[in-house]
């Protein structure tokens, strides 16, 4: 409503057509602009997942779809309102790379990130009011985590995504593990990843979203054929919790994510 209010010419409200929305944005893109699309997770990526492939990432347009909601968020409001399959599905646009912030400064230097790359962008929100929880004010380089809390030379990372990474930091933040955040990743940035595992001994990834197709699977098949694989422990949303009503804590303590069987 602030920009809308503040911008009345670079504000269009679709109404209820997400599909609609996203062929929209690919025809201003077409023609120089870099539209914004944004939706209640589920709704912008999976009703529309045809005009997101076709119109915009085959075309690699700059066209970035924000979702509000990530994960559980909406956990009331049942399993429709659920994003914990959006990762598996827009990480399978080649053009796109996946935006995650953990917290208000990940997520403006995201849109710098966004911008500057002129392409395709998928910035999955949770909903606001998140604390700042990281220091780090360098620009945001996809495929290369971010230390944010713990002990920098511990030999155990824990790595997470997006809106996980406040769970993380309310637990362990004090701990003598090494706590980072991949705030951008995706199918184009592979490799810088393989060179960050090679410090650590163990790696626990934490997520708020299936195992199948998000950020874990993502890691791993970055490791595959290599020794590196074998480090890697991880916590997701388990298939117990699909159509689960209830709050977000709820649905989080009931799945367990963040319940890690850290060395001592």
């Amino acid at each position: 409503e602030s920009f809308k209010k503040k911008y009345p010419k670079r504000f269009i409200n679709v109404g209820v057509a997400e599909q609609n929305m996203a062929g929209i944005a690919a025809g201003l893109a077409s023609e120089g602009f870099f539209p914004f699309c944004y939706s209640i997770a589920n709704f912008n990526t999976f009703r529309c997942a045809e005009h997101i492939r076709n119109d915009i990432d085959y075309h690699n347009l700059p066209v970035c779809t924000v979702s509000v909601g990530g994960g559980v968020a909406y956990g009331n409001m049942g399993y429709s309102h659920h994003a914990v399959q959006d990762y598996a599905l827009m990480r399978t646009m080649p053009n796109h790379l996946i935006c995650a912030p953990s917290d208000p400064k990940e997520c403006s230097l995201l849109l710098n990130l966004i911008y500057s790359r002129n392409a395709p962008a998928y910035l999955r929100l949770h909903k606001q009011g998140e604390p700042v929880i990281s220091n780090d004010t360098s620009p945001i380089v996809p495929g290369v985590p971010r230390f944010y809390a713990g002990n920098p030379n511990s030999s155990t990372a824990l790595l997470s995504t997006g809106f996980a990474t406040q769970g993380i930091y309310k637990r362990f933040s004090k701990s003598d593990y090494a706590l980072y955040s991949l705030p951008a990743w995706g199918m184009s940035c592979r490799t810088p990843i393989l060179d960050w595992v090679k410090k650590f001994q163990v790696i626990y990834i934490v997520e708020d979203h299936l195992l199948d197709g998000g950020f874990t699977s993502w890691i791993l098949e970055c490791l595959v054929g290599t020794p590196d694989i074998s480090k890697i422990r991880f916590s997701c949303l388990s298939n117990s919790t699909i159509g689960y009503v209830a709050s977000e804590d709820v649905i989080h303590s009931k799945a367990g994510i963040f319940d890690l069987n850290l060395p001592s």
